[in-house]
């Protein structure tokens, strides 16, 4: 495996593009990064990252690229409609069919998966990881000292969120500068409203946007504002997960890339934080999975199939999971190298109900993606559940998800 490395190009470079700036992300692919200099010395790797959670800033970038012909060797892109439909489909992408077969990744990788990263049966970018988009996350101190456990439906979390009012304690910590914070929170309420089918009927045109299910998802999400910080729009989703940190708020509900975070500053779970799913979620796991692809006009070419080979490594998981906050998306990772929460989400990965994340690309085309973060973040100001519903049905139409 090592041997294809040394024979790269005169270049000897090759570039990654991605979003992780945050802790834990950072640190995860630097680890990668340092696997890779251990395999194939002398390549010099560019880190082209673009901040901004869940892409919103990098997608842009990497649009312009690629339409301009310059792309980078391998980028980030969320498994599903975010890889199939923006790039796959429009013949950006080559297929990874043969390394999947020399890597022997189709005996380790989850087939639903590898599905999710396919088109008419081919892959066309490795899973690095699994992360759980429905977490609701508690500073451990602040409920230990009030008595508190951690809420499993709505109605108990607004129980736990007037107790800590009534004691001057931000309930909810939220930073939805960039939109997509907002819009995972609200998805996190979907799936507790309408259950793993009926949430999964939203992206085929089984359940109604326009429907009660979903009227009563924007009235609960509409409740849950009320106990978040009022700033949140001047912040993101690591500064909301700051706030834990700091006292400032009790609880976020935030993909498990707080985890991640977390672990980045010195934070132990079931000591300094605890989690749960978020509230009325138990039994469903909202999956989210960071991919990597290979452009056709890579740059250097060898060197970023080299890339892939370490990003689906067993090697390469282990060492990015852990501080990533997420768990490997290939099977046979020791899971003695990852910590309590981490171990949960594995288990729950195996035995819960899997349902695809819109916010995080991989329920919904990007077109109907745009709509929707757009959708949520006005009714976070204006509340006005009939209009949204209307947008949302209207985009779903437009997508061709529903007729």
């Amino acid at each position: 495996m090592s041997g294809a490395g040394l024979q790269a190009g005169a270049a000897g470079k090759l570039e990654i593009f991605s979003w992780w700036t945050a802790g834990g992300e950072a640190d995860g692919l630097n680890a990668m990064f340092q696997i890779y200099k251990k395999r194939f010395p002398g390549v010099e790797i560019i880190n082209a990252t673009v901040a901004g959670g869940a892409g919103t800033n990098a997608k842009a970038v990497l649009k312009t690229r690629m339409q301009g012909g310059d792309p980078p060797d391998s980028f980030q892109v969320h498994g599903g409609e975010e890889l199939t439909a923006t790039w796959v489909v429009t013949g950006f992408m080559e297929s990874l069919a043969s390394l999947y077969t020399s890597e022997g990744w189709e005996r380790v990788f989850p087939k639903d998966l590898i599905n999710i990263v396919s088109y008419r049966g081919e892959p066309y970018s490795v899973a690095v990881n699994v992360h759980r988009g429905n977490v609701l996350w508690y500073n451990k101190k602040i409920f230990d000292d009030n008595k508190l456990t951690a809420p499993t439906t709505w109605e108990e979390f607004f129980k736990v969120a007037e107790t800590l009012k009534m004691k001057g304690i931000t309930p909810l910590a939220l930073g939805d500068k960039n939109k997509w914070e907002a819009a995972h929170l609200f998805e996190d309420v979907l799936v507790a409203t309408l259950g793993a089918s009926g949430y999964r009927g939203l992206w085929n045109g089984q359940t109604s946007w326009t429907g009660d299910g979903v009227k009563k998802a924007f009235d609960t999400y509409a409740r849950i504002l009320s106990y978040a910080n009022s700033d949140h729009a001047a912040g993101t989703w690591d500064s909301a997960t700051q706030m834990l940190i700091d006292r400032k708020a009790a609880m976020t509900i935030m993909g498990d890339w707080a985890a991640g975070y977390f672990t980045s500053k010195g934070w132990k779970p079931n000591a300094d934080y605890g989690y749960a799913p978020a509230p009325g979620t138990r039994g469903t796991f909202v999956v989210v999975t960071d991919t990597f692809g290979l452009p056709k006009k890579a740059p250097h070419r060898t060197e970023a199939l080299n890339w892939l080979k370490v990003a689906g490594s067993k090697e390469g998981q282990e060492a990015f999971n852990p501080l990533k906050g997420s768990i490997c998306a290939r099977t046979d990772c020791d899971l003695n190298k990852f910590d309590a929460y981490l171990k949960s989400s594995a288990a729950d990965f195996k035995a819960n109900a899997l349902v695809p994340s819109e916010v995080h690309g991989s329920a919904a085309p990007e077109g109907f993606a745009t709509v929707f973060n757009d959708v949520i973040n006005l009714f976070t100001t204006n509340k006005n559940a009939g209009a949204a519903q209307t947008a949302l049905a209207k985009a779903c139409r437009d997508n061709k998800m529903c007729k």
